[in-house]
């Protein structure tokens, strides 16, 4: 496996790999785009084209984003038809992003899919594990969704909520850890 892979697949990366600098280029040119989609006005078409350089994938015209937007890598962010994300969100996707048709994300949302090593002597590697948002699904302000979450179909992740462990569809969570607290 390449790094690329490796680093998909939940092995740990460490900086000191020798093809570690295919990830920091990748990386670089993401900070380049991001300077370019954070630091000017553009219109909603303008967004939708740098987002897609951004991804390396064609982007719907139903998309929209409200910039400033953030990225560690960009390339593992797959989003579908009429996805809103607001402003302010902080999307760490080396494992992998994939946000289905319908779903809304509110300003400050956090989508984490790294993580260090526990052990001292290593913990400058990382692994990564992805992070599934099916249809229709409503991510509160400030939310928080840790590696390895899977948010359920319909289903609305309260305010400030921090999610570690998958969500069923047609739920509200919240709290710290998300809990459910009502079907829907």
């Amino acid at each position: 496996m390449d790094i690329f892979e490796r680093d998909l697949s939940g092995q740990p990366v460490s900086i000191l790999d020798k093809d570690f600098h295919k990830i920091q280029t990748v990386i670089d040119n993401a900070q380049k785009i991001l300077a370019e989609l954070n630091l000017s006005y553009h219109t909603k078409s303008e967004i939708r084209k740098i987002f897609s350089r951004l991804t390396d994938k064609e982007i719907d015209d139903s998309f929209e984003l409200l910039p400033p937007f953030y990225t560690d890598f960009g390339r593992n962010i797959t989003v579908g038809k009429n996805v809103f994300i607001n402003q302010n969100c902080t999307f760490m996707d080396r494992g992998g992003i994939t946000i289905e048709d319908n779903a809304l994300i509110a300003p400050c949302v956090n989508l984490i899919t790294i993580n260090h090593c526990q052990e001292p002597s290593r913990r400058r590697d990382v692994y990564s594990k992805p992070i599934h948002i099916c249809k229709n699904v409503w991510i509160g302000a400030g939310v928080t969704v840790t590696p390895s979450v899977t948010i359920g179909e319909n289903s609305i992740i309260a305010a400030g909520a921090v999610v570690t462990k998958d969500i069923p569809p047609n739920v509200i969570a919240a709290g710290i850890p998300a809990k459910i607290i009502k079907n829907i």
